[in-house]
C-alpha cells in the first residue's frame, strides 16, 4: 500500500470553484479547508496587510449567520475553525464530526456570498484596531518582533510583492477606508478564484450536492488580470542592518535571496536547513550551542513563495559573547560543506527525518486536506505527495554543494538586532 498516494475526485462548479473530495473513513471527522488565491503579494504599496485584515472581515457576520456565530456555531457542534493569511493565499478551514459537513459548507458560502451588504464602517473601525493591536503585541512590543519585516524590506527589491509583511506596515493600517474593503473583496473573494477541500469521512455522492446547494448560485466576478511573476534577484554586495530594541541579547540574521517554491534547488536548500540547525547533532547547533557556548540558540531554514524565496540563519548570543565569533563559524560552515561536501550518514539522517515528517503529517484529517489545496495551488496536481518527497529523495551530496555555492556563498544580507543602551 502506498501511503502517499491519495486519491481524490477533482472538479468545478459551472461558478468556477474547484472542489476536491478525498473520502477517508478512518475516523468519523471531516475536515473543511477553503483556499483565496489571494496574499499580501496581490496588495500594492500603500495598502499593505488588507489580505489579513480581511481574514478578520470574514469572522465578523454574514446576510445569514450573525458577529462572532461562525465560531459559536462550529464549536458547538464539536468542531475547530481558524484561518490565516500568507504572502501568496488566504484560507479558512473546519474540523468536524462527520454529521455535521453541510454545517460548514453553508457558513463558508453564505461569506462568499453574502458578506459584502454586511460591511459598515463600525466593523472596519473595530477590526483595525484588532489588527492594530495584534501588530503591536506579535511584531512592535515583541522581543525580534521586527526582524522578518527589516529583513523582506531591505532583502527584495522595491514593489517586489514579498517585501511588506504580511499583516501591514501601521500607516496603512490606519489608513484603511471601506470602500479598500469592499474593493478587496468583490476583487478577490469569488468562487472563480478559490479551492474548496473536503476531506474525511463523508459520502462523495451526497458531498457533491452539499456543495452544489451551498455554493453553486454563487456568482464569480469578472476575471482578475494575471499577476507580473518578478523574476530572481540576487544582491550586488552584502547589506548590513542594525536594530537596537528591548532585547537582552544580540542576535544576528543572515538572509540569502534564493529561489522559487518547487524550482529545482528548492529541496536541496532545505536539506542544508536541516543540516546546519535542524536537530541537536545538526553542525551550527553542535558547534555553537553545545560545543563553543558561544549561543543561546541557533535556526536556519528555506523560505520559499510563489514569487521568490530566501535561506535564513538566526542565532542569539550568549552574554559577553561577541556577535562576530558566531558569525565567522556560521560563515566557515557554509564555506566548509561548499568545498568539503557533507558525510552520507548526514544525508540519511535528513531524508529520513523529512520522509518520516511526511507520514506524520497526514495522520489528521486537517492537514491533509490543507497539504492538498498546497500542491493544488503550487502545482496543480493535489496527489503531489510522492513527487514531493522524491525531491528530497533525489538529492545528493553534489545538489547540496551546489545549492550552498549557488546562492549562499553569494552577498546576502546581516541583521543585528542589539539590546537598547540606556541614555
Amino acid at each position: 500500500m502506498d501511503l502517499l498516494n491519495i486519491p481524490y475526485i477533482k472538479y468545478n462548479l459551472e461558478n468556477g470553484l474547484e472542489v476536491i473530495l478525498h473520502q477517508s473513513k478512518s475516523v468519523p471527522l471531516v475536515a473543511v479547508n477553503l483556499w483565496y488565491k489571494v496574499g499580501s503579494a496581490n496588495e500594492v504599496k500603500g495598502k499593505t496587510g488588507l489580505a489579513h485584515l480581511f481574514e478578520h472581515m470574514m469572522f465578523q457576520g454574514s446576510e445569514n449567520v450573525a458577529k462572532e456565530m461562525h465560531f459559536r456555531y462550529i464549536q458547538e457542534a464539536g468542531g475547530t475553525l481558524n484561518g490565516s493569511t500568507s504572502f501568496d493565499r488566504t484560507n479558512y478551514f473546519e474540523k468536524l464530526p462527520a454529521n455535521s459537513l453541510d454545517l460548514a459548507l453553508w457558513l463558508e458560502s453564505d461569506r462568499m456570498g453574502f458578506l459584502l451588504n454586511t460591511l459598515n464602517e463600525e466593523k472596519l473601525i473595530n477590526q483595525k484596531d484588532v489588527v492594530f493591536n495584534e501588530r503591536l503585541e506579535r511584531y512592535d512590543n515583541q522581543p525580534y518582533g521586527l526582524a522578518w519585516e527589516l529583513i523582506v524590506k531591505n532583502l527584495y527589491p522595491e514593489l517586489h510583492p514579498y517585501s511588506w509583511p504580511t499583516i501591514g506596515f501601521p500607516g496603512d493600517i490606519k489608513s484603511y477606508t471601506l470602500d479598500d474593503v469592499k474593493k478587496f473583496f468583490q476583487e478577490n473573494y469569488s468562487p472563480h478564484n478559490s479551492t474548496l477541500v473536503i476531506t474525511g469521512d463523508f459520502e462523495m455522492d451526497a458531498a457533491k450536492k452539499s456543495v452544489e446547494k451551498y455554493f453553486g448560485e454563487l456568482s464569480s466576478k469578472n476575471n482578475l488580470p494575471a499577476a507580473q511573476i518578478p523574476v530572481d534577484f540576487f544582491l550586488d554586495a552584502n547589506k548590513f542592518i542594525k536594530h537596537s530594541d528591548h532585547v537582552q541579547l544580540e542576535r544576528i540574521y543572515f538572509a540569502f535571496p534564493t529561489c522559487k517554491i518547487f524550482s529545482k534547488d528548492d529541496s536541496s536548500l532545505e536539506i542544508v536547513s536541516d543540516i546546519l540547525t535542524g536537530s541537536k547533532g545538526s553542525r551550527l547547533h553542535k558547534k555553537l550551542v553545545i560545543e563553543d557556548e558561544l549561543a543561546q540558540d541557533v535556526t536556519a531554514f528555506q523560505f520559499s513563495g510563489k514569487f521568490g524565496g530566501h535561506f535564513m540563519i538566526a542565532a542569539t548570543a550568549k552574554p559577553g559573547v561577541q556577535i562576530d565569533q558566531i558569525k565567522k563559524i556560521i560563515l566557515d560552515e557554509i564555506e566548509y560543506i561548499t568545498t568539503k561536501g557533507i558525510t552520507g550518514k548526514e544525508m540519511t539522517r535528513s531524508k529520513n527525518s523529512i520522509s518520516s515528517n511526511f507520514v506524520f503529517g497526514m495522520q489528521n484529517v486537517e492537514n491533509l486536506a490543507d497539504q492538498l489545496n498546497f500542491y493544488n495551488f503550487y502545482l496543480g496536481e493535489p496527489n503531489s505527495f510522492n513527487f514531493d518527497l522524491n525531491r528530497y529523495i533525489s538529492a545528493d551530496e553534489s545538489s547540496i554543494r551546489n545549492v550552498c555555492e549557488k546562492y549562499l556563498l553569494k552577498p546576502h544580507m546581516e541583521l543585528i538586532i542589539s539590546p537598547k543602551t540606556n541614555d
